[in-house]
């Protein structure tokens, strides 16, 4: 069994990219940012719908890199209070992707059934959709791990 100590604290300086849970803020970025330039470069008929998907991915973006800068700064100073903020950033934010992606889901769905001229826009929008669930995943699994931690510290 390896020392507890390992897995109950946050890892600090270039160390927050080696280590699992915490390297997944690489593709929370990635995907993150995918979906906030997907759909705001597609045509948006239901504001209200993207308006969500927009405020989800932006302020998870910048949530997910804030805390990848702090940890990698070592501004965390080996606290456990630093581990529950990690959680309950990653339950939020794989929350609020869940439902990004479900209503970025149904508003490509809406659209599809409308005229070919909107073809260009349908297609971004499935990538978003695509790009939004796979968000959800990568911050799903973080917080398993996330969760993991934060019971054994």
């Amino acid at each position: 069994m390896s020392s507890a100590t390992s897995t109950t604290s946050l890892p600090s300086g270039l160390h927050v990219l080696t280590t699992f849970p915490d390297v997944l803020f690489i593709p929370e970025i990635i995907f993150g940012g995918l979906v906030w330039i997907l759909v705001a470069s597609s045509k948006v008929p239901y504001p209200i719908l993207q308006g969500w998907v927009m405020f989800v991915s932006v302020s998870c973006f910048v949530m997910s890199t804030t805390l990848l800068c702090l940890y990698i700064c070592g501004a965390h100073g080996g606290s456990s209070s630093w581990v529950t903020l990690d959680v309950i950033c990653q339950e939020t934010a794989a929350l609020f992707y869940l439902s990004a992606a479900v209503l970025e889901a149904y508003f490509t769905y809406s659209i599809s059934s409308l005229s070919t001229d909107i073809l260009i826009v349908y297609r971004e929008n499935i990538s978003a959709v695509v790009f939004a669930f796979l968000a959800t995943l990568v911050y799903v699994v973080h917080k398993v791990f996330s969760l993991r931690r934060w019971k054994s510290s």
